[in-house]
């Protein structure tokens, strides 16, 4: 009975394994929109490692991709893909492929077109070739073309989209803060006050969303060779680096096969940047570097505009508290000059029976008369000592 129920208990807990296995495996499973260099498109409902198994890639690298998890703006280059974390734009690209997650949110669509036209304009351009030229011709127009490979056109759809919805971000806040700005500086409100600095930090986080951005850009322009990982189509099998002289025999090919079938790129003697082959590689990662730099020079000089009418409110705040000292100063020896004259009254109004009580009614008007002289003089020197000095007065636009 016993070993009866240690089989049970062990059947129990094995199954409570796999249920949570599968709940694993169920949670790991993510959905993903592929679509081919030659412009075919599919639906892949599959979990990270069927991913990792087709696009070469570690866990840490899909992990980057979560968008349940936070993680900073990247692109990252691996032996055959391109793994970017833009924003919302999720993606992987190879060589022949690209895989994007969340192709329903509202931001990828844009995307998805974008890059399903240009790969329907590129294959209906080689069909028209293949179809009116002959294989001598087309293969000398196709080398004079300059065509981008699939992985520069994909990471350039990507880059131009984030470009455009960080921008779209930038002009969005500008729209709201300069009205509020002015609303600000006509009537100082608690209320006015809470939405600038609402602003203020949509400002202040947006630009450290286009500052990571615009940092992964200049880190790739400054490296070749980072520039270089990122051409995935001289990696391929049977592909090599364009030597400057074309003839292939007085230089080596700057790809060298590993035992895997992959071709790594490695510099030659004169350390060209065709040798690399990043030369349009670099001129797309310019373009959306000056775009990008654009949009954190608009929002830098909206906030600096914030912090300007900040401190012109602090001015004007502290101008209005210079005027409350003020007007306490005056007031002040106001009170101190009444104080002595109220006390002349007092000492006349004890009821002690002095002789000079009785008898002297006429100086009546004189004990009144003199302490009311002596403490408006009293008054109007201290005021114009101050005045003197500049502790009132001073702040009187």
């Amino acid at each position: 009975m016993v070993g009866a129920g240690v089989r049970l208990r062990r059947r129990v807990s094995g199954v409570g394994r796999d249920d949570e296995v599968g709940r694993k495996k169920g949670a790991g499973s993510r959905s993903w929109k592929l679509m081919k260099s030659t412009g075919e498109e599919m639906d892949l409902d599959v979990d990270k490692y069927a991913i990792m198994r087709r696009v070469k890639v570690h866990a840490r690298d899909l992990r980057i991709l979560d968008p349940l998890l936070s993680y900073p703006s990247a692109i990252l280059s691996r032996d055959r893909a391109i793994v970017l974390n833009l924003e919302h734009i999720k993606a992987i690209i190879t060589a022949e492929e690209v895989l994007l997650r969340d192709q329903l949110d509202d931001n990828v669509i844009p995307v998805v077109e974008e890059l399903r036209r240009r790969l329907k304009s590129i294959s209906t351009a080689h069909e028209g070739q293949g179809d009116e030229d002959s294989p001598l011709q087309e293969g000398e127009e196709m080398g004079d073309e300059d065509e981008s490979p699939f992985e520069f056109t994909a990471l350039e759809v990507a880059l131009e989209a984030i470009c455009s919805y960080l921008a779209a971000r930038g002009i969005e806040l500008e729209t709201a803060v300069f009205p509020a700005m002015e609303k600000l500086t006509s009537k100082v409100t608690s209320h006015k006050l809470d939405e600038v600095r609402k602003l203020k930090s949509q400002v202040a986080r947006l630009s450290a969303r286009v500052q990571k951005v615009r940092d992964e850009l200049k880190q790739l322009l400054n490296d070749d060779h980072d520039m270089a990982n990122l051409y995935l189509s001289k990696k391929l099998p049977g592909a090599s680096s364009p030597s400057p002289d074309n003839d292939g025999g007085n230089k080596s090919d700057a790809g060298s096969v590993s035992q895997g079938g992959d071709i790594h790129i490695v510099p030659t003697a004169d350390g060209s940047d065709d040798d690399f082959g990043v030369e349009e590689l670099e001129v797309i990662l310019e373009a959306y570097f000056t775009h990008i730099d654009g949009t954190l020079n608009k929002l830098t000089m909206l906030r600096d505009h914030i912090d300007n009418t900040e401190d012109y409110i602090k001015f004007q705040l502290d101008k209005h508290r210079n005027r409350l000292m003020e007007v306490e100063l005056f007031l002040s020896v106001l009170f101190i000059c009444l104080s002595i004259y109220s006390t002349v009254a007092q000492l006349f109004g004890m009821s002690i029976p002095y002789s000079w009580n009785f008898g002297h009614g006429h100086l009546f008007k004189w004990a009144v008369i003199i302490p009311g002289l002596f403490s408006s003089f009293l008054f109007i020197c201290v005021i114009s000592h101050a005045r003197r000095r500049g502790i009132i007065g001073s702040y009187n636009s």
